[in-house]
């Protein structure tokens, strides 16, 4: 089945770039800085379905993209130097941050060798629920889920919904139907208890993508202690915020902060929202941010960074290491901010 979104997508980088426009475009869009976000970092193939393959990148291809930025002239720094530079008068030296989400455990075992070999620092977002295992990394759970199945029932507030996953076709659109369930007409709080039912009626051990990806607190603990990692906060569940109250927004921020201080000993400077799209982060969540105290916070949104950012610091945009789109120039295209204004509704300055 064509993903016809990021065929286009594709079309468009690829237009940008070897028609010449991107090149020309970029010397009024190219901004102070990016920053990258990686998720996993690995050779390990993913499942035939492919759902989530944007999720990682190979160590190669992370290696080839920081060979070309050092190439473009970019300067890697920590997030904790984002701030600063930001507000700094105009330079001519692009920089460049690196965050992964979640806390896997191939950010260390295969991410880390190739920063280290370019003295990139990188801030990873650490989920404590996630770590725990009390809450799943329910989107590979789904995607096996379908993968094992050929028909699934779900019982909803609606009746019993039943969805086909008897073809490679369908089982994309399986698991596009049942993540939309998941995300906006239930409870985030009872997301765990369908995807364990369905992993339970199915054979599929729920725990396992948390258990086989996810470092342990003894490696999270490791990973705090090299010079080129900084733990951050990732919220404490790991839920989509703009569905909860403000009390749970602001429970979820400063008690995956609290988590994080008994583990580690350290007090996380930087957040990354849950999902960081339009539909779970907002202008509530980046205030929320700001009053309890973050230097930072980024989204997922698509763009580079602009010295106007710094009066929007915690609602930063990032451009997304993506494994659909491997290819370094790609990615040469994005960091000069050509591709912002295509994913964000003509807006080259993308905040939330």
């Amino acid at each position: 089945m064509i993903d016809r979104g990021e065929l286009l997508r594709k079309l468009a980088l690829n237009m940008a770039r070897f028609s010449g426009l991107g090149a020309l475009a970029a010397r009024f869009t190219a901004g102070s800085g990016a920053i990258l976000m990686l998720h996993r970092v690995t050779r390990d193939p993913a499942l035939p379905s492919g759902i989530n393959r944007h999720l990682a990148i190979t160590p190669e291809f992370l290696d080839a993209v920081l060979c070309e930025m050092k190439t473009l002239g970019f300067r890697f720094v920590s997030m904790d130097e984002v701030p600063d530079l930001l507000s700094a008068p105009a330079s001519p030296e692009r920089f460049l941050a690196i965050t992964a989400d979640d806390g896997y455990r191939d950010n260390v075992t295969c991410a880390l060798p190739v920063l280290e070999r370019h003295a990139a620092p990188m801030t990873i977002y650490v989920a404590p629920a996630l770590i725990e295992g009390t809450i799943d990394l329910w989107w590979d759970v789904l995607e096996e889920i379908v993968y094992r199945s050929d028909r699934l029932y779900i019982d909803t507030a609606r009746g019993l919904m039943a969805v086909d996953a008897s073809t490679p076709a369908d089982k994309i659109r399986a698991n596009i139907a049942i993540h939309d369930y998941l995300t906006t007409e239930l409870p985030e709080e009872e997301q765990r208890r369908v995807i364990r039912a369905l992993a339970s009626a199915t054979g599929v051990d729920h725990a396992r993508p948390s258990r086989e990806t996810l470092m342990t607190w003894d490696e999270v603990r490791q990973a705090s202690r090299h010079p080129l990692l900084t733990i951050g906060a990732h919220t404490l569940h790991h839920f989509n915020l703009k569905r909860l109250s403000e009390e749970q927004v602001r429970r979820e921020m400063r008690d995956g902060v609290k988590y994080l201080e008994i583990e580690l000993g350290q007090t996380p400077r930087h957040l990354a929202y849950p999902y960081g799209y339009e539909s779970a982060v907002g202008a509530r969540e980046a205030r929320i941010a700001a009053e309890l105290g973050f230097a930072t916070a980024v989204t997922t949104r698509h763009g580079v960074l602009y010295p106007a950012h710094a009066g929007h610091l915690h609602a930063l945009p990032r451009i997304s290491l993506n494994g659909r789109y491997q290819q370094v120039g790609h990615i040469k295209t994005m960091v000069n901010g050509v591709t912002a204004p295509l994913a964000n509704r003509g807006r080259a300055f993308v905040t939330v």
